[in-house]
């Protein structure tokens, strides 16, 4: 089993930077692909971002160029950096663990941390 634990989420000004973060316990990620989504409200979870066991990184299309996406094997976490803000990034931020490959979507994932929330202020 593997618990997953974000931190980091807050209010932000628009164009500003936040940074969230996922520690993980019970097993090392090293071989787990791990995943952010995003849920704004009254809307479905979206992908966000992945990263792979082998470092190779994902982004939606609407994070592209803003997001950065990264693993620390060391230290179990697994971080994601957050730049240039809108209003349209609030949401509540999850973290999501799978073996193998990294996929977008979410019912691949079978670890699920309890989000953290984003908010960007126009």
């Amino acid at each position: 089993q593997v618990q997953l634990v974000e931190s980091g989420g807050g209010l932000v000004q628009t164009g500003g930077s936040l940074s969230v973060s996922c520690a993980a316990s019970g097993r090392p990620l090293s071989g787990y692909a791990v995943a952010w989504f995003r849920q704004p409200p009254g809307k479905e979870r979206d992908f966000v971002a992945a990263i792979n066991w082998i470092f190779a990184t994902s982004y939606a299309d609407s994070v592209k160029g803003r997001f950065t996406i990264s693993r620390d094997n060391a230290k179990n976490t697994v971080s994601l950096q957050m730049t240039s803000l809108k209003p349209e990034d609030t949401a509540v931020y999850y973290c999501a663990a799978r073996p193998g490959r990294a996929t977008v979507t979410a019912s691949d994932y079978g670890y699920w941390g309890r989000g953290t929330q984003v908010t960007v202020s126009s």
